[in-house]
């Protein structure tokens, strides 16, 4: 039997964090109702400090890897969300995608002084996420608005 869950994937340049975070928040904070995925147009590590903020609020992401959009050729999902100027640039036309929808959020990556400021700029951008996410899990949870049907990524 198919998941009642609406799928979601985030999709970033990198997929190294703030897809990363979105992925698990979702997951954390929704998962009884959506499976989050995330996925980079041009992959790279996962970033420890996206690992360390997101720990702070109990949401373990230490176990997930950097994956590269085509991964999820085939697949269906009910939204495709980017989270960068970039990869909504190379995704906002996806074929078989009838529901993009683009967060443009600061790359925590960009801070480069020391540790405690590249933590601060995680953090603020996990809480950016954090709020958008809780907006979207509202408004998708409502049964009155109208439901966009799954579509797949295309090949």
């Amino acid at each position: 039997m198919r998941s009642m869950r609406k799928r979601v994937l985030f999709v970033c340049t990198h997929n190294s964090a703030r897809s990363q975070m979105a992925e698990g928040l979702l997951r954390a904070w929704a998962g009884d109702r959506f499976e989050g995925f995330s996925a980079g147009t041009q992959p790279t590590e996962v970033r420890p400090e996206a690992i360390a903020v997101m720990a702070e609020l109990g949401i373990d992401i230490s176990g997930h890897r950097a994956k590269a959009l085509g991964e999820f050729a085939g697949q269906e999902f009910s939204w495709l969300i980017t989270v960068c100027d970039r990869a909504w640039q190379e995704c906002s036309a996806v074929p078989g995608v009838e529901n993009p929808a683009h967060w443009g959020i600061e790359d925590p990556a960009e801070a480069t002084r020391g540790e405690e400021e590249r933590l601060a700029v995680f953090r603020r951008v996990r809480n950016d996420i954090g709020n958008r996410l809780h907006v979207f899990i509202l408004a998708a949870g409502r049964t009155d608005l109208p439901t966009p049907a799954g579509s797949r990524v295309a090949p």
